[in-house]
């Protein structure tokens, strides 16, 4: 591995947990040091995290940490709403493949629970983003199915700055997952659509709709 893409990665992982938080600058210097290389395959990682939208770049003044916009959270969950409902309605009239989800699930919740139990923020919200996308894949639409995981990084850092520091608030999704499954596994797709948009509304908007 290149040190640029060493330090691709190690930034963008921050980023995406959080521990690099919207709106904050980040100097090439600090990075460096951090991982101890030169400026220039910081420079170049820079470069490449700001073409993917997650740093702006100010000359001499280092990136800054492209915060979610509000626009951006509307669209994303609107998306991750109509995919996710989509596959329920498609895998509940095949049982077999309905009761291998439910299973699938039921080991993502566990994993999660277990980064919740161990305070690992970046395993919870890995977790999360892995219990969406086995609903989302769940239907036959591998059309659909890769848009939404062209969703992942950006569900997965939307997580993370939700529940970050808010206990309540990462138990509730904890919890919203269980009923969400126990509405796959008894097929309900409305049940599921109703409570998917309202768990997708708690965890990133507090509730509070548009």
């Amino acid at each position: 591995m290149s040190a640029a893409d060493l330090v691709y990665r190690h930034v963008k992982e921050r980023v995406l947990t959080g521990e690099l938080e919207g709106g904050r600058m980040v100097s090439e210097g600090e990075i460096a040091s951090t991982l101890t290389v030169s400026r220039t395959p910081v420079r170049e990682a820079f470069l490449r995290l700001e073409v993917e939208g997650w740093l702006r770049l100010f000359p001499k003044r280092g990136a800054l940490v492209v915060p979610v916009a509000p626009r951006e959270i509307d669209e994303v969950l609107d998306a991750r709403a109509v995919l996710e409902s989509h596959a329920i309605a498609d895998v509940a009239g095949r049982p077999d493949d309905l009761a291998a989800l439910v299973a699938a699930l039921d080991t993502a919740m566990r994993v999660q629970q277990q980064a919740h139990d161990a305070s690992d923020l970046p395993a919870f919200a890995e977790a999360d983003a892995e219990f969406h996308r086995l609903i989302a894949d769940a239907g036959r639409n591998s059309l659909l199915s890769g848009f939404y995981r062209g969703l992942r990084e950006r569900q997965q850092r939307m997580t993370a700055e939700s529940v970050r520091g808010r206990g309540a608030a990462a138990a509730c999704v904890l919890a919203e997952h269980r009923a969400l499954r126990d509405l796959v596994a008894a097929g309900d797709v409305d049940g599921f659509r109703r409570a998917l948009v309202t768990h997708l509304d708690n965890t990133h908007r507090g509730g509070r709709g548009r």
